[in-house]
């Protein structure tokens, strides 16, 4: 019985002077219902809440039925009028969120070998056009020789757009053993996961909230921030991604980088490849004279 129309019928009672009768009928409320006892409702329905709580903790997505056919096989008798109302009184019909979470992110050393395609890293970068409409950049990293490999710019990049790009660079180079990200929705996608393992390559999540763990993409990222993003007003996105390629040709094969001894990174991938080219052709050529 609502406690409410129990406290109206009292005060009916005290400050009216009404007899029960009339105070009842005035409320909505049997004149049985008030001489009865009432029951305490949250010692009854207690065993209903702890099972109830156990389950949504061993299984927080399950909804109504789920849970009651559970009970049910586990030997509650209750019908499931009573479990729906005390399902509702807790508030489990109400769409619950639960927080995403992502495995356990084992820090490493940032350290790059210094000859390409054996590290890579990725990041995702935010901007306006002139008019509003904001666009993203997937900015792609050799972290061993500083060589920006790609940039890719659009208002919208899922995991597959990320996979796109890197089947592109796959075309022209060997891929990576690793390639560094951070802990966004596209890059934690089991989509990217699954191509990552399928061609070998190492997905290494940074830890959360650490970004100078994938400092050679951040330090990148800066560049090109400050060169280009913060320099130019945008009209359209194929403004963008002109201005961007340009760019990216000269960085890779004009600016001077300070950690490469001051040669442009196309430079300097070109010497760590050199040596290993001539290495190859003496061999081939002291093996045709044993031949």
């Amino acid at each position: 019985m609502p406690t409410e129309k129990r406290e109206a019928v009292t005060w009916l009672r005290e400050q009216r002077k009404l007899p029960v009768s009339r105070a009842c009928k005035a409320v909505g409320m049997s004149s049985s219902s008030w001489y009865r006892t009432p029951l305490d409702q949250s010692s009854r329905d207690a065993p209903i809440v702890d099972r109830l709580n156990e389950v949504i903790n061993r299984h927080g997505r399950w909804g109504f039925w789920k849970c009651f056919y559970w009970l049910r096989q586990h030997g509650a008798t209750w019908n499931h009028k009573r479990v729906w109302r005390v399902y509702k009184a807790m508030g489990l019909n109400l769409p619950r969120r639960t927080k995403k979470r992502l495995p356990a992110r084992v820090k490493e050393p940032l350290d790059a070998p210094p000859h390409p395609n054996a590290h890579w890293s990725m990041d995702f970068m935010h901007d306006t056009l002139y008019h509003g409409k904001r666009f993203r950049t997937l900015n792609i990293l050799d972290e061993g020789v500083r060589e920006a490999l790609a940039i890719e710019v659009d208002t919208s990049l899922p995991a597959e757009r990320v996979i796109r790009v890197l089947e592109q660079l796959k075309d022209s180079r060997p891929l990576p053993r690793q390639i560094r990200v951070d802990n966004g929705p596209e890059l934690i996608s089991s989509k990217l996961v699954a191509w990552c393992e399928q061609h070998q390559i190492n997905l290494h999540h940074i830890q959360p909230g650490k970004p100078t763990q994938n400092a050679y993409i951040e330090r990148f990222n800066r560049t090109y921030r400050r060169e280009v993003l913060d320099a130019h007003l945008f009209g359209s996105l194929e403004e963008v991604r002109e201005i961007t390629h340009h760019w990216m040709t000269s960085y890779n094969e004009e600016r001077p980088h300070e950690s490469l001894g001051n040669l442009p990174p196309a430079v300097f991938r070109q010497q760590q490849t050199q040596p290993r080219k001539n290495l190859l052709s003496s061999k081939h050529s002291i093996f045709q004279m044993s031949h």
